[in-house]
């Protein structure tokens, strides 16, 4: 029997994880250079609203026109309308603010089946990571303004709605548009979700469900007719925490 110590390979297990080490510590470079990019690009953009919804509306159907009006009258009120920068609700989201007085903002996503970027961004800016695209989306926001979409839209809904109840983002608008496509979720979380106590009731009032482009408008006004859009210093240090 040999006990002559044995020379790993580089298929053992523990080298193949010294190299995955390196690789992840060059990639969290790669996350910061990203953040660093998408931040001073999008800094100047306030008062901004983000527009959720699905890639898969075609441009005939009546989500995409009514987004086009509420992006429209958003970037005429001086809002900067942020989108995920592809087809469906988001290229309606665009397309509706592209004409309009304040910027039209693209976050576009880099896919496996490569996701198109829309013609209509004055500004457009790519990310790698989704998260990191989802950062984006609260930093910047004054409101929040969710279409019907699936689960990417669910997600990022969710998100915002978390990050408002605890405390991790200032409290704004989220309006939920087109009352029928979202009355099974809103009843499930009445339902389900207050009666099982996983909310508490107030919860229900950080959403908000408004089908008539104009009155949106006016909900976002509402909601900051009192403090403005400016954030405070220790707004500022909230925001830098999400």
């Amino acid at each position: 029997m040999s006990f002559a110590k044995k020379v790993p390979k580089i298929t053992d297990p523990d080298v193949q994880g010294l190299h995955h080490t390196g690789h992840e510590s060059w990639h969290a470079f790669e996350i910061m250079a990203e953040f660093v990019d998408a931040t001073e690009r999008l800094k100047e953009i306030t008062p901004a609203v983000s527009i959720f919804g699905s890639a898969r509306t075609p441009e005939d159907h009546p989500y995409y026109k009514l987004t086009e009006e509420i992006a429209r009258l958003l970037s005429d009120a001086g809002f900067a309308v942020i989108s995920g920068g592809g087809p469906g609700i988001m290229e309606a989201a665009n397309k509706g603010a592209f004409p309009g007085l304040a910027p039209s903002i693209g976050l576009n996503i880099e896919l496996p089946h490569e996701q198109q970027a829309n013609p209509y961004q004055d500004v457009s800016q790519n990310f790698k990571h989704f998260f990191m695209r989802k950062v984006m989306f609260v930093k910047y926001a004054s409101a929040y303004v969710v279409m019907p979409g699936g689960f990417g839209t669910l997600d990022e809904v969710m998100e915002a709605i978390t990050l408002i109840q605890t405390g991790k983002t200032l409290k704004m608008p989220i309006i939920l548009v087109c009352e029928p496509f979202w009355r099974g979720l809103i009843d499930w979380i009445k339902t389900t979700l207050v009666n099982e106590k996983m909310i508490s009731p107030e919860d229900l009032d950080l959403i908000q469900i408004i089908d008539e482009p104009a009155k949106i408008v006016e909900a976002i006004f509402k909601h900051y007719e009192t403090r403005g859009f400016k954030l405070s210093a220790a707004e500022e240090r909230v925001q830098l925490y999400l």
